[in-house]
């Protein structure tokens, strides 16, 4: 019944996943029932009116992995291909992702299953709060604190925070992150993600013995966390030679500007007419030499049918789940890829969404200097906890920085016990 209501592909990749560090940490099958299966799982009907005037039924999800370490923490999605299997996977591996970066927080995940590029700016508002309302009684600055996701902004956490508060009769900015900063948002919010994808792959670099003024760089992905790994990868002087989004792909071995690829995006809506770089197919761009590959789009685009053929150095996972395990089986095998897991390389957004939940409770602002200097420092540490712990136990990276996160839930759980 468990699988049926979870059968997701991206669902049974979080579970093998799971399923292969419990064997290696050696879970009690109590502990590991417990640590696996989400807290809570709410679906929700959502009916909106939309700018014709008709009603409209959407569908939307919010998982709650574990509620043992804190409050549940994650995104908020808009995307046609939502559903609950796909939403539990997140979930889970923010769980984990929270554990292995010491954050007071489980894992959540939220998402509605609909397509916010054919939506207007009102029927959006209309989607958000409604969800939100449906949500109200889940969700608060000690229980569940959203944050944005694909598909999702700013301005949905702004509109989340104004149901809830007018719930609430007055002002209650810690119940989401991602918010405008005038509206308590953190500085350095928007760029943490990307911030430290890039940060650690030019940690990466250092261990490799490579040298960032030149190397070379390929990013899948132009959306929030792809354009922002660029550019900070830009600026600590590396190459972007490759960068696709939904429209097409670009490559150019001489660099592409991201600035003006950035103005061409604004002005056109798309990357692929982008006169200064060549056209190639999306799929081949991952395969092309380079010294850092970024998969910052979508889940499984590494897979058994390219991981042989990768011509990478290092592999910086800014993506949830952008590896299967098939996959994994390859480049462990190969053992010469230098793999930042997703569950460490993307953490950067819910450590930040952290200081701002801190910030929040403070009434204090930290600068976007002090918040982009705590995350390069916690990045750091937990960075070098998942090379130790590999090194001494003779593991992959990815089986290491899931055994740290996983060991730290299942302490947790055996230490509260079982309420009967």
């Amino acid at each position: 019944m468990r699988e049926e209501l979870l059968n997701n592909p991206v669902f049974h990749m979080a579970a093998e996943q799971f399923d292969r560090t419990a064997d290696f940490l050696g879970l009690s099958n109590d502990v590991r029932e417990r640590c696996k299966w989400p807290k809570r799982l709410l679906t929700v009907s959502i009916p909106i009116k939309l700018d014709s005037g008709e009603t409209h039924v959407l569908f939307g999800y919010r998982v709650q992995h574990q509620l043992s370490r804190g409050p549940v923490k994650g995104g908020l999605r808009f995307h046609p291909n939502t559903d609950l299997g796909e939403v539990a996977a997140l979930a889970m591996w923010m769980n984990w992702k929270c554990a292995l970066m010491g954050l007071p927080f489980g894992g959540g995940k939220g998402g509605v299953a609909c397509d916010p590029r054919t939506m207007s700016v009102k029927e959006l508002e209309n989607l958000t709060r409604r969800y939100t309302s449906e949500m109200l009684p889940f969700i608060g600055p000690e229980t569940d604190v959203m944050a944005p996701d694909m598909g999702t902004n700013a301005q949905v956490m702004a509109w989340m925070l104004d149901v809830y508060s007018a719930h609430a009769g007055h002002l209650v900015p810690g119940v989401v992150t991602g918010k405008p900063v005038n509206l308590q948002g953190s500085e350095g919010r928007e760029a943490a993600t990307g911030h430290g994808v890039a940060f650690l792959a030019t940690r990466a670099l250092s261990k490799c013995q490579l040298d960032p003024d030149k190397a070379t760089a390929i990013v899948q992905g132009f959306g929030n966390v792809g354009y922002y790994a660029a550019l900070t990868l830009s600026r600590f002087g590396i190459k972007i030679i490759g960068i696709s989004d939904v429209t097409g792909a670009l490559y150019h071995p001489e660099g592409i500007d991201l600035a003006a690829l950035k103005r061409h995006l604004d002005s056109t809506g798309d990357i692929k007419s982008y006169p200064d770089a060549d056209t190639i197919d999306p799929d081949a761009m991952l395969v092309q030499e380079c010294d850092i590959l970024v998969p910052a789009a979508v889940d499984r685009v590494i897979t058994e049918h390219n991981a042989a053929d990768l011509k990478c150095k290092i592999l910086a996972e800014a993506a949830n789940g952008p590896t299967t395990p098939e996959a994994d089986a390859i480049i462990e095998k190969r053992d010469d890829i230098f793999l930042i897991p997703d569950i460490l390389c993307n953490a950067g957004g819910v450590t930040v969404s952290y200081f701002e939940w801190v910030q929040n409770i403070q009434r204090f602002q930290w600068s976007e200097q002090e918040v982009l200097s705590k995350l390069d420092t916690m990045m750091a540490k937990a960075f070098d906890r998942v090379l130790a712990f590999a090194r001494y136990k003779k593991i992959p990276h990815r089986l290491a920085a899931l055994s740290l996160g996983i060991q730290e839930v299942a302490e947790v759980k055996q230490q509260r016990g079982l309420f009967p």
